[in-house]
C-alpha cells in the first residue's frame, strides 16, 4: 500500500467507515473508479467534516461529491486540503490507538502486520502472564467505558480467582450520544481489538471471550466477525465470538450486559459479587470497554513506561475525544489527557457550525454535565471533571450554542432515564417519570410551553397546594439527590448530572428571575 500509481492507474484511498458511507464516499469512489483508477477502502481519518475523504498520494480532497473527481484528477480541485498528516486536525494529535487510522485497510491481515500488529501479542507471549499484568498496571491504564477503574487492578483479580474456566467479555456497547470511537475501532482495526482481547485472555487464563455489539452498528458487526473468522489461526486456542446486542441503553452497563449474555432480560446485578469474580456464567470475567482493550497491544509493543509518560496526573496515556454537536470540525481526536475543554471546542472543534456564541457542551454523553464557556479551563482529566461535578464518561463532546434551551435539555434527561430504565430499582423507574413531570411543571410556569399537554392536570394539582417554582426546584434538587445516591447502576445515578448542572449554570431557563422577584 505504497505509492500513488499501481500499474499505470491513480491510487485514490477513501474510507468505508459508517459515517463516510452516509455522506456517500460509495458514490464518490465509484466516480474515481469509472475515471480510470484504482480504489482501495480504508480506515477512516476522523476528519469527519471532511468526509468523503479521499487520499491521493498523501495528499486529501474533501469533503467530495461525484462531480469533484474529474476537477481532484486534474488537479485544480478547490477541495484539496493538502498534506493529511501536516492538517492542524491530525498534527496536533497523539495517536496510540487509532496510530493506523486512514493508513490500513481494516480486514487486511497483511496491513495490520506491516503496520505494527501483533508486536503486543508477541511481546506478551513472551514475557508471560504475570509480566503482562504487571505492565498494563504500570502504564496507568484506566477502563476507558466511563468509570476510569485501574485495568490492572480488575486483571489481576480475575488472574488470582480460581476457577476451571474464565472469560474476557469487550463491552461495545456504545451507546452514549456523541460517540463513535468503539465504532471506528471495530469498523476500521478490528484486528487491534481482537489482538487485546488475545492479550488479556493470555494475563488472566480466559478461555474464550465475547464481544458485545449494539444492534445499531450493523458495519462494525460484520467487521469484527470478518476479523474474527480471519484471525481464528493467530489467536487459538483461544476463542472470540461476536454477539449483537437488543437495542437496550442500559446494557452498557457492565452486569446488565452479562445478563443479556446468558440470554435473560438486561437487568442490573447487584454488587458484591463483582464480575470479576462471578461474572459470566457465574465465573470470573474481565468486562471492559473496546478503547480499554484496544489501548493494550500498543502497551505491550512500546511499553508502559512509553504510556504512562503521556497523560495529566492520575489520567495516563491518551483518550479518543468525539467533537460532535453544533460544531464546525466535528471528529475523532486522540490526545494524551491534560487538554482543556476550551481548547477542544475552540482550538480543535473550530466553535460552533451556526456561528453563534457557544452556550453549553455536554461533556460524558446523556448522563453528563452541562458545562458553560466558565468551565473551559478545566483539563480533560477524570479527577478535574468530578471535581466539577462532572464526568468523562466515554469522552464524547456535544456543543450546543446560545439558542439551546437548558431545561429543556434537562427534561431530555430525565425523559432518557425513563425510557431506558432497566426498572430494577425504584428511584431510577420512577424517579425519572417523576423527574419528566416535575420540570414539565417548572417549564410551564416559567414562561414555557411544557413539553407533553399531559403534564397540564399535575400542575393545576400543584397549584392547589400552592407549590411555588421556588419549592418546585428544590423537589427537583431533592428528587435528584435520592436518584444520585439511591439508584443501582449509572443510568439512575448519573442521570441527575445534566439536570444538576442546567440547573446550577443555566437558572434563567428554569425561571429563576421570576422565583427572584417574588422572594423580593
Amino acid at each position: 500500500m505504497t505509492g500513488n500509481v499501481t500499474g499505470g492507474m491513480t491510487v485514490v484511498r477513501i474510507s468505508d467507515d459508517a459515517l463516510a458511507l452516509a455522506c456517500g464516499a460509495d458514490e464518490v469512489a465509484e466516480a474515481f473508479v469509472a475515471a480510470g483508477c484504482t480504489v482501495e477502502r480504508v480506515s477512516s481519518w476522523g476528519m469527519h467534516w471532511l468526509e468523503p475523504l479521499a487520499e491521493i498520494d498523501g495528499q486529501g480532497f474533501g469533503p467530495l461529491e461525484p462531480g469533484d473527481v474529474s476537477a481532484v484528477l486534474a488537479g485544480t480541485s478547490p477541495k484539496a486540503i493538502g498534506a493529511i498528516e501536516a492538517h492542524p486536525f491530525i498534527a496536533r494529535q497523539q495517536r496510540f490507538t487509532f496510530a493506523r487510522a486512514g493508513k490500513t485497510r481494516p480486514l487486511s491481515l497483511e496491513d495490520y502486520a506491516e503496520h505494527g500488529g501483533w508486536q503486543g501479542l508477541a511481546k506478551a507471549r513472551e514475557v508471560g502472564p504475570e509480566a503482562t499484568i504487571a505492565q498494563v498496571t504500570e502504564s496507568g491504564l484506566r477502563g476507558r467505558g466511563g468509570a476510569g477503574f485501574p485495568a490492572g487492578i480488575k486483571w489481576t483479580t480475575v488472574a488470582k480467582a480460581q476457577a476451571d474456566r474464565k472469560y474476557i467479555v469487550c463491552n461495545a456497547d456504545e451507546g452514549d450520544s456523541a460517540t463513535f470511537a468503539d465504532r471506528m475501532v471495530m469498523e476500521g482495526d478490528p484486528f487491534m481489538l481482537v489482538e487485546g482481547m488475545v492479550i488479556a485472555a493470555h494475563a488472566v487464563g480466559a478461555q474464550k471471550g465475547y464481544i458485545y455489539i449494539r444492534s445499531e452498528y450493523p458495519h462494525a458487526i460484520a467487521k469484527m466477525e470478518a476479523a474474527v473468522r480471519a484471525s481464528a489461526h493467530l489467536i487459538a486456542p483461544f476463542e472470540l465470538e461476536v454477539r449483537v446486542g437488543a437495542g437496550a441503553y442500559v446494557c452498557g452497563e457492565e452486569t446488565s450486559l452479562l445478563n443479556s449474555l446468558e440470554g435473560k432480560r438486561g437487568e442490573v446485578r447487584a454488587k458484591p459479587p463483582l464480575p470479576a469474580l462471578e461474572g459470566l456464567f457465574g465465573k470470573p470475567t474481565v468486562v471492559n470497554n473496546v478503547l480499554t482493550l484496544a489501548a493494550v497491544p500498543w502497551i505491550m509493543a512500546n511499553g508502559a513506561a512509553a504510556y504512562a509518560a503521556v497523560g495529566f496526573g492520575r489520567s495516563k496515556g491518551t483518550m479518543p475525544i468525539q467533537i460532535a454537536g453544533n460544531v464546525k470540525h466535528g471528529g475523532l481526536f486522540e490526545v494524551g489527557f491534560g487538554i482543556t475543554l476550551g481548547e477542544l471546542v475552540g482550538d480543535i472543534g473550530g466553535g460552533t457550525a451556526s456561528g453563534r456564541p457557544v452556550r453549553a457542551v455536554q461533556v460524558g454523553g446523556p448522563l453528563g454535565a452541562y458545562h458553560s464557556p466558565a468551565d473551559f479551563h478545566l483539563p480533560f482529566d477524570y479527577e478535574a471533571f468530578a471535581a466539577a461535578d462532572g464526568l468523562i464518561g466515554h469522552a464524547g463532546i456535544t456543543v450546543f450554542d446560545d439558542t439551546a434551551d437548558m431545561s429543556r435539555q434537562a427534561r431530555f434527561a430525565m425523559e432518557f432515564c425513563a425510557a431506558e430504565s432497566c426498572g430494577k430499582c425504584t428511584p431510577c423507574r420512577i424517579g425519572s417519570t417523576r423527574g419528566v413531570e416535575l420540570i414539565d411543571r417548572i417549564r410551564a410556569r416559567s414562561g414555557r410551553v411544557p413539553d407533553k399537554v399531559e403534564a397540564l392536570p399535575q400542575m393545576h394539582n400543584a397549584r392547589k397546594v400552592e407549590r411555588t417554582l421556588a419549592d418546585e426546584i428544590v423537589l427537583l434538587e431533592d428528587l435528584c439527590e435520592t436518584m444520585k445516591f439511591g439508584s443501582l447502576c449509572a443510568l439512575g445515578g448519573f442521570t441527575p448530572y445534566p439536570v444538576l448542572s442546567a440547573l446550577r449554570n443555566f437558572p434563567e431557563d428554569f425561571g429563576a428571575d421570576l422565583t427572584r422577584e417574588a422572594a423580593e
